[in-house]
């Protein structure tokens, strides 16, 4: 796999695949995604996941409305079906966000430890919550405890991807020619399944013996 053909899969100019180049192909190796369709299915969900390899961390940049359609059962009031208080509170606020949302999951602490900020979605594909980032860490040799940053760094960024599509079983369905059955395990439904899909055909036509 060049960077050219990078490039091509995944959707980006060339000098952005050349400096994750490296770093994929040592994820993909790792992680024994190795196969055309195997590749192209990893590259495709990168693809969409991170927006062409431009968008490395979640935007928790919401508006109270925002809050309330995302998570409804947290944001909405039941009555009037309206932005509750703590969404209209929350309005625009991404720390606070994110402090209050991913509280107590995840292996975070409370709202006041700051974690749901400190560990919120990044990388490729997203790793999200304090325990993800331990084990991320540690499966990768990296320290993201104290370090979460690093996961917006070609590298980690790379490995990260690699652990999660490992660690998630993504592996047992990628080499085939669906996007389908990752876009179900990696979003929760079928959320940009069009462009994922159009990723994966061009990548698996750039991949064609590569492998």
């Amino acid at each position: 796999m060049s960077p050219a053909q990078l490039a091509a899969a995944i959707g980006c100019t060339v000098d952005r695949a050349a400096k994750w180049h490296p770093h994929i192909a040592e994820a993909m190796k790792r992680f024994d995604i190795t196969t055309p369709n195997e590749m192209a299915s990893f590259v495709a969900q990168l693809a969409h996941e991170s927006s062409h390899l431009s968008r490395l961390e979640e935007n928790l940049n919401y508006s109270a409305d925002g809050l309330a359609a995302t998570w409804p059962a947290r944001y909405r009031d039941k009555e009037t079906g309206k932005p509750s208080q703590l969404a209209l509170l929350l309005h625009r606020r991404p720390a606070a966000i994110a402090n209050n949302c991913y509280a107590n999951r995840m292996g975070n602490g409370d709202i006041a430890s700051g974690d749901g900020w400190r560990y919120r979605g990044r990388g490729p594909i997203q790793i999200t919550g304090k325990a993800n980032y331990e084990r991320c860490g540690k499966a990768i040799g990296v320290d993201l405890l104290n370090n979460p940053e690093l996961l917006l760094e070609p590298r980690a960024g790379a490995l990260s991807a690699g652990w999660f599509w490992h660690v998630n079983g993504l592996d047992k369905h990628d080499d085939d020619a669906s996007v389908l059955a990752e876009t179900k395990i990696i979003n929760g439904g079928t959320n940009g399944i069009a462009e994922r899909q159009k990723f994966f055909n061009i990548a698996l036509a750039a991949f064609k013996g590569v492998a």
